[in-house]
């Protein structure tokens, strides 16, 4: 068979890169001059620092087939997420952790009396936590969720965070210990040459053909073969028919400098009246190199709604969007020799490693259904 994969990222590599090895032709495209989409890497012509162009990323996983599938095809560097937080003019360190605590509080709890202090500090009177900032304020009181999370949430989705739901908080941990590694996976690091090469080597391979700068809507060969797998918008495969769904986006303000600037990757700035979310330098996402620099390179981030032209980052997914996504999954139901998956295809937010291993599943359920001689499913993983 002959497959049109609509998107050179995780999704559409690692699918292309399995049906290739199983015999079949691929053609891969992408709009934009470089794969890798939103993972993407590349030095900089200035300094030589490795950039991450559309904001940081860390790999982090505990599943460890995915682990070994990225291992295939890039050396991963070790690489522990260690963000600090400025709120109110002071320094502190993210998650929220023992050390947080006694920072803010200016106390010097042992882990039981911490968890004690929080649970006297926390809102109990709450038969369920029916949104962000009231999971907020049973989780860990007024106080810490109006330093740490309050403004800082507000400008990242544009809304309160009364009207968000419960869900995105419960993704960030509260430790009542001195760990400040970010994430509590087993498996974290960084691709030493970057996720676009890394991307590049699984897809390079003789029955794939990769064409950059080449739109869905351009592409008129996508027609005449077998299958397409679209990795990109949902609702614009349909030509926005339903409306378009709604993403935040970023904008990055460049920051130069000579030595260090800030000390470490990301430093969060939490008050509302900072229009920036976050501070990240990049030369301290490759700590091995990082020393050889004498300049660096540091970008401000800005959240807002996205436009038609932007790229979209973080899908919005409240009641409206439900509704319309719904429509959406009902029209493509009707689709013929096209199916969708990754964060754009479904409308979700997903990790590296999600969409790896739900690419890497999808795998399986193509190769079932192609020995059987049946139709591939629109849907890999139910996007409601």
């Amino acid at each position: 068979m002959h497959f049109c994969i609509v998107g050179a990222g995780f999704s559409g590599a690692v699918t292309a890169r399995h049906l290739a090895e199983r015999g079949h032709r691929i053609t891969v495209i992408d709009e934009r001059p470089h794969n890798g989409g939103n993972c993407h890497t590349a030095r900089d012509p200035q300094t030589g620092i490795m950039l991450h162009h559309y904001g940081p990323h860390i790999f982090h996983t505990a599943q460890e087939t995915v682990w070994q599938y990225v291992q295939r095809f890039g050396r991963f560097a070790p690489y522990i997420n260690r963000v600090k937080a400025i709120s109110q003019g002071r320094v502190y360190t993210l998650p929220i952790t023992l050390l947080t605590i006694n920072q803010f509080f200016g106390k010097t709890m042992q882990p039981a009396e911490a968890r004690e202090f929080i649970r006297q500090q926390a809102v109990q009177d709450m038969a369920s936590s029916r949104n962000f900032e009231e999971q907020a304020l049973h989780m860990i009181g007024p106080a810490l969720y109006e330093a740490f999370f309050k403004g800082y949430t507000t400008k990242q989705w544009g809304l309160p965070p009364a009207n968000l739901p419960a869900a995105i908080l419960k993704r960030l941990p509260v430790r009542f210990n001195y760990d400040d590694n970010y994430f509590s996976h087993p498996y974290q690091g960084i691709p030493v040459e970057g996720y676009t090469t890394l991307i590049e080597t699984i897809l390079t391979h003789p029955r794939i053909t990769v064409r950059l700068n080449t739109s869905f809507e351009t592409f008129q060969s996508c027609n005449s073969m077998d299958h397409t797998l679209y990795t990109g918008p949902l609702d614009r495969y349909f030509s926005f028919c339903h409306g378009r769904l709604g993403y935040r986006t970023l904008d990055f303000e460049r920051i130069d400098a000579k030595g260090d600037y800030q000390g470490t990757a990301v430093i969060n700035y939490c008050d509302e009246s900072i229009p920036y979310t976050r501070i990240s330098e990049h030369k301290h996402f490759a700590p091995w190199e990082a020393a050889r620099f004498s300049r660096t390179v540091c970008f401000r981030e800005y959240s807002r709604l996205a436009g038609p032209e932007d790229a979209p980052y973080y899908p919005i997914r409240l009641a409206g969007e439900t509704a319309m996504l719904n429509r959406y999954v009902r029209t493509a139901m009707t689709a013929r020799n096209v199916s969708f998956l990754g964060r754009l295809g479904t409308y979700r937010y997903l990790d590296m490693d999600v969409t790896i291993g739900e690419a890497l599943a999808a795998c399986q359920i193509m190769d079932d259904h192609l020995a059987e001689g049946r139709p591939l499913p629109v849907f890999f993983t139910n996007p409601l």
